[in-house]
Parts: C-alpha cells; structure tokens; sequence
C-alpha cells in the first residue's frame, strides 16, 4: 500500500457523518417506539448548532446558546417525534415547557453515558449564500473607450491561456 494520502472523489466522511447520523435516529426511533421511556439507567446527551438550518427552538434559547446547546433526554421529556431528517421533544426550561425541532445534521454530539457510548459529528453546513455587493467598475478613468472580446489575443500554442494586452504603455 502507498504511503501518499490521494484525495478521493468519494465522499467517505460524509458518507460516514451520515451513517452516524443514522445510529441516533434509530436509537430515538426506539425510544419513541417504546412509548418516550428510556430502557435502565439510559439518558442521553445531544448537543447541536443552534442556528443549523432547520432547528426551531424558542428565542429565548437561541439568545442564551447562540452557537451550540446541549440537551439532556432522562426523565422529564415528552412527545418525542422522530423522522428520518430530524427529531423533536418536548423539554422544561426554567419550568417553562418548550418544543424543540433538531435536525440529524445539526447534531455535534451524541452520548449514553449510562454505557459509555458517545458519538461526535461534524456540524452539516449549507454552503454559505455569498453576500451582496456592488456592481464592478471599470478601472479606466472615466471616457477612456473600453476594450472588447476583439482585443484578448488567445495564446498560439492552442493552451486554454489568454493572454490580455490592455495596451499599457511600457
């Protein structure tokens, strides 16, 4: 085998994040399935991006955890619904009942330390929507005439190289 990394066109850690990902649906599925009860001393700690696409959860801890929150599944949660791209529960912060949507791709963390399980992820982030800006302008002062597709003169050796000639003064 070589000892040089190649860089692969299969997306293997993707892959795997997702497969991952998976392992914790299933594992939710079961409890949901099990009417919301946790088997033995089981509880579950699942940290997530609090501001990943698709997490709805109530303002107040957006303010309060505006990166990543940590939640704790043990004895005092309820309707635990779970789909194939999200889960959501219903918690008690500071005795005020809430309900959260997360998003298997929100998803950083995952542990059972009843069993010394844990699982940890790579946060899924949508590629960023690129910002706004102005129109460019021509760097030629102004009324200087501008040049057109006419004036690029394409290399001779048939490369995909251009080379521009702006007719700067030597």
């Amino acid at each position: 085998m070589s000892d040089e990394i190649s860089d692969s066109l299969i997306p293997y850690d993707e892959i795997v994040q997702e497969a991952l990902r998976a392992v914790v649906g299933r594992v939710l599925g079961s409890v949901e399935r099990d009417g919301g009860t946790l088997p033995g001393n089981h509880h579950f700690y699942i940290t997530f991006k609090t501001g990943a696409p698709g997490v709805n959860i109530p303002a107040t801890l957006t303010e309060r955890f505006p990166d990543e929150m940590t939640i704790v599944l043990q004895n005092k949660f309820w309707d635990l619904e779970v789909s194939d791209r999200a889960f959501s529960v219903g918690l008690s912060f500071n005795q005020v009942p809430s309900k959260l949507v997360i998003p298997f791709s929100a998803i950083t963390a995952f542990v059972d330390p009843a069993v010394d399980f844990g699982l940890q992820f790579q946060a899924a982030v949508e590629d960023p929507v690129p910002a706004e800006h102005d129109d460019a302008e021509n760097d030629a002062p102004d009324g200087a005439e501008r040049r057109s597709v006419e004036d690029v003169a394409k290399s001779e050796d048939g490369s995909n190289v251009v080379t521009v000639d702006f007719g700067r003064k030597k």
